[in-house]
């Protein structure tokens, strides 16, 4: 991170008051992918990039533990934790749990006051916001140290640019392709291939889109108006867009995390491919899902064939009785195949004592190492494993018979890219999504729209790193 641990705080506090009065709704995956969270200042951990050791492992201490979570998770959390102190009765768990969006509300009152819980659940899209924020511990050698990084999903996923962890997954969610397949099977066209680009997914969602007198968008005298039935649902940056640049070989943040590459040709022909499919009444428009209960609900409502989503969208689907399966996403025109994805992480306080961010981590490990943890969070449905040896059982792969290829999501993670993340993630996304749907909206042109994203998200980048 660019400036001295002072020049940090400073920006940290400026944009603090304005952060706690505005949760914004980035879509990155309701409660297992996105929302809002901010951080607070720090310690030196952040910088010195240390992790202590306590002076005494054994002694009796107590921590607090912080989670989102529903009805159902919660209770299965808190079984965990009482499993955890049984096996560790030197450690007392204090747990702290609300629903998404209150939890991280609560959360950045709890950090910008200095109390925040010794260890927390932070969504996967936060994570480097609270480690260059300096909030969290660097767990580069605690990980290092008890874990085999060979047996895991996602823990790169925590890797900063300089090689540093700041947390661990507690599950994972990557995107595939959904498709109806009472849908595909009524129109006669082929379910999809994982060999497909995205030109061959247009070309049959032409096919699968069908306008109030049943006509097909691939037929003369379509009404892209008045669609009924479409052939491809997506929003957000996470389940829309960021897969499209990405395969066309753009993005919208560089690897140093502190430069737009929005101006890109690869993000030019993407948006031309995702424009031109809405004008044509293929693809939900942003004023087509406003008809619906939530922008999520396109799918499972039986009035989309496809959609881009993550791992957790399969409770949705299953819950509507959708005759349905996924695949890899398509591939981009030079063959370039990306699944986004959001490792939702343990992460533990910076300005916790040592002996609790021991005890902390003893919880993270308990979480991480035992298999009975990872099979017991994963009957839940709502994640992918961390564990290879759990994910990759008929725990998770034989969980239901609904999608049958859940094999899809764990191949996804061979090509997964996190979401450009960094300290100002959810601002350069609010001001990216601004331009992209004035493009989608018609209201500017798609070099009118980028260069607006390319000026806004610099000047989000500039206000925290140059300061």
């Amino acid at each position: 991170m660019k400036g001295d641990e002072g020049m940090k705080k400073i920006a940290w506090s400026k944009g603090w008051i304005v952060a706690v009065l505005m949760i914004a709704l980035v879509a990155a995956g309701c409660s297992n992918g996105g929302g809002a969270g901010q951080t607070a200042d720090g310690g030196g951990q952040a910088a010195s990039g240390e992790t202590k050791e306590p002076k005494t492992a054994g002694e009796k201490v107590e921590i607090t533990l912080g989670y989102y979570s529903d009805g159902k998770s919660d209770a299965k959390m808190k079984q965990l934790i009482d499993a955890f102190m049984e096996k560790h009765p030197n450690i007392k768990v204090s747990p702290q749990s609300a629903p998404y969006g209150q939890f991280f509300q609560k959360l950045d009152t709890q950090i910008a006051a200095g109390k925040a819980p010794d260890v927390w659940l932070s969504d996967g899209v936060y994570v480097m916001k609270y480690a260059e924020r300096g909030a969290v511990r660097d767990l580069s050698e605690w990980i290092a140290k008890d874990l085999n990084k060979d047996e895991y999903y996602g823990l790169d996923f925590n890797k900063d640019s300089s090689g540093k962890y700041w947390g661990v997954p507690q599950g994972i969610q990557v995107a595939a392709l959904y498709y109806n397949k009472d849908m595909f099977d009524k129109a006669g066209v082929a379910y999809p291939t994982e060999d497909w680009t995205w030109e061959d997914l247009k070309a049959a969602a032409a096919k699968l889109t069908v306008d109030a007198k049943g006509a097909t968008a691939d037929q003369a005298g379509f009404d892209p108006a008045n669609v009924n039935q479409f052939g491809l649902t997506f929003f957000s940056i996470t389940e829309g867009w960021f897969s499209l640049l990405k395969s066309y070989g753009g993005g919208v943040i560089d690897p140093s995390g502190q430069k737009s590459i929005i101006q890109s040709p690869g993000n030019k022909a993407a948006f031309e491919w995702i424009v031109d499919g809405m004008k044509k009444g293929i693809i939900t428009d942003p004023v087509d899902l406003k008809s619906f209960q939530s922008a999520t609900a396109v799918f499972p409502s039986g009035s989309a064939a496809m959609r881009i989503g993550i791992y957790a969208r399969v409770l949705a689907a299953n819950e509507a009785g959708l005759n349905y399966d996924v695949t890899l996403l398509p591939k981009g025109p030079e063959g370039k195949r990306v699944s986004p994805v959001i490792a939702n992480s343990w992460v533990i306080n910076q300005k916790s004592s040592d002996a609790e961010a021991q005890a902390a981590w003893e919880w993270v490990k308990y979480w991480a190492t035992e298999d009975d943890v990872q099979k017991q969070w994963a009957e839940l449905g709502e994640a992918v494993p961390v564990k290879k040896s759990v994910a990759e059982s008929d725990v998770f792969l034989k969980f239901s018979d609904r999608p049958s290829n859940r094999q899809a999501f764990l191949d996804s993670l061979k090509f997964a890219e996190t979401l450009d993340m960094n300290a100002v993630w959810e601002e350069w996304v609010d001001k990216f999504n601004e331009n992209a749907l004035r493009a989608f909206l018609g209201e500017a042109s798609i070099d009118e729209a980028l260069a607006g994203a390319d000026k806004d998200v610099q000047r989000v980048l500039d206000d925290f790193y140059k300061k």
